[in-house]
Formats: structure tokens, C-alpha cells, sequence
């Protein structure tokens, strides 16, 4: 019987944070014992796992990339990383992995294997935000990225604000940087005045905003996103 390692789900910062900041003793524990990881950008991880603790030892490690171009013959593949007992780290762009993100596939063939998986605590900007906010806790949904296509978008915009009102619920929502100030322009055009928006860009940095107010009242006092990494949520009244 081959006998078959972890898949260890390893957070990481939010932003250019010290670790140590944000990231638990025992997560930074758990890298030091890893020699292979699946990760989404390899610069940004090796930057990373340096910073934890393992400067000098990089060149070491195994790492495997698995994207949004990542095939799923490739993903089915990394099932035999687990052989022999070695335990394997996905590590994510930002925070936590598998959420919002292309890892988990890998989460869902373990599964199907049989492949533990132990998912580690560690930094949500979603979960973050939406505890900044003051917004409904008790009832919320995460609908990821909205559709690129300004009209497509605006249509889920209204969308969006149809289901907050009668369920009571706050949306979560997350852009792509370059867009933010896009979509902030359409959340101001297309939802009613009293809806209220949380913008959430650069939670746990030293500059982190996080600010709620209704539409109205972002329409007096609009401010630049920019390409701060950013969560919006929205409940309308």
C-alpha cells in the first residue's frame, strides 16, 4: 500500500507584510518542514516562503505551478506529489487558498484520492472586509468577480442589488486592480441612492481603507481606488 502524504492549504499575506504580522507561529512551522509546493505565481511564493523563514533554502524546493491556464491532465498529474508519504503546500497569490482561486482543483482531486487535506488559518480580505464593514454578517454570499463586459456588468450589478434587498443579504464581491475604479463608477451609476458600499482596498497593510457608505453619500465624497487590491460589498435597503 503506497502511503500518501498532506496537501497543507498555506496562507499568505494580503499585501508586502513581515509574515510574522499576519501569518500564525504554527503555519510558519509547517513551512519549514515542506520541500514541495503547488503554487499560482512562483516569484511571488518564493519571495514569500523567504521572507518566513527559509532565505538560503529556495533553490531547494520543489514548486509546481497550477493557474487559470493549468489543464486538468497537469492537475490530475500532481496526484502522484503525494506519493510516498511526502506532504505537499498550495500556496495562492494572496491570502487564503482555494478560495477564489484556481487551487481548488487540487483541493477537489485530493478529495477524490483520498488525500488529506488540512487547511491552515491565515489572513481573508473577504472575511476581513465584511467584519469592517457593518454590514449584515448573519446573511451574506460571495459572487466572486463580476463579468467583465461593462454591460454584462452592470446588468449583474442590478442583479446583485435585487437579491441584498429581499434577502437582506450583504454581496461580496472582488475586481481584478486595473478595473476597480470601473466598477466603483457603475455601482454609483446603476444602484439606488440608499443602497449602502463597503470598500474594503489593502486590508491589514499600514494603509489599509476600509469605509461604508450609502450610494448618495459616495457620490458626494467619490474617492480613487486605484490598483489597491480591493473588496467591495454591497446591501441594499
Amino acid at each position: 500500500m503506497i502511503m500518501k502524504g498532506k496537501l497543507y492549504l498555506i496562507p499568505s499575506p494580503l499585501g508586502d507584510n513581515d509574515p510574522s504580522e499576519v501569518i500564525p507561529a504554527a503555519v510558519l512551522e509547517r513551512i519549514q518542514h515542506i520541500t514541495t509546493y503547488v503554487v499560482e505565481e512562483e516569484r511571488t511564493v518564493r519571495r514569500y516562503l523567504s521572507r518566513a523563514g527559509l532565505k538560503g533554502h529556495i533553490q531547494e524546493l520543489e514548486l509546481h505551478v497550477l493557474n487559470e491556464h493549468t489543464t486538468a491532465q497537469e492537475i490530475s498529474a500532481m496526484g502522484a506529489l503525494f506519493e510516498d508519504g511526502r506532504d505537499v503546500g498550495l500556496i495562492s497569490e494572496a491570502g487564503l487558498p482555494a478560495v477564489a482561486d484556481p487551487g481548488s482543483a487540487l483541493v477537489a482531486l485530493c478529495h477524490e484520492k483520498g488525500i488529506e487535506v488540512v487547511p491552515m488559518v491565515g489572513p481573508s480580505s473577504l472575511m476581513l472586509a465584511l467584519m469592517g464593514s457593518g454590514m449584515n454578517g448573519q446573511s451574506f454570499a460571495f459572487c466572486g468577480y463580476l463579468p467583465a463586459k461593462t454591460d454584462e456588468r452592470r446588468n449583474a450589478i442590478r442583479d446583485i442589488e435585487k437579491i441584498s434587498a429581499s434577502r437582506k443579504q450583504s454581496q461580496i464581491f472582488i475586481e481584478t486592480p486595473y478595473r476597480n475604479d470601473s466598477i466603483f463608477s457603475d455601482l454609483l451609476q446603476h444602484c439606488q441612492a440608499s443602497t449602502r458600499i463597503c470598500i474594503a482596498c489593502n486590508v491589514t497593510m499600514p494603509d489599509a481603507y476600509i469605509k461604508t457608505k450609502t450610494v448618495a453619500e459616495w457620490r458626494r465624497n467619490k474617492v480613487e481606488i486605484g490598483k489597491r487590491p480591493c473588496v467591495f460589498i454591497l446591501l441594499a435597503r
